[in-house]
């Protein structure tokens, strides 16, 4: 039946939260790695160093989590 199939798969939250955990691991490590060029330019800042790594080991959590899940 149509009606018993899941949409995109079973492992669809898995597959979403590596996706997620990946985007926010990547993007905050490279928000640390390459900070804006030209901070005179315009109204960016350099981000708080704090704040990124926790957000980027969050990320790296989700991540493994979602890998050791889909393993």
């Amino acid at each position: 039946m149509i009606a018993q199939t899941l949409f995109l798969g079973e492992n669809l939250l898995p597959l979403l939260t590596l996706a997620f955990g990946g985007a926010l691991l990547v993007g905050n490590v490279l928000a640390l790695v390459r900070p804006p060029e030209n901070l005179d330019d315009a109204d960016l800042e350099r981000p708080p160093v704090l704040r990124t790594l926790l957000y980027a080991g969050i990320g790296a959590i989700m991540t493994l989590w979602a890998l050791a899940t889909l393993l």
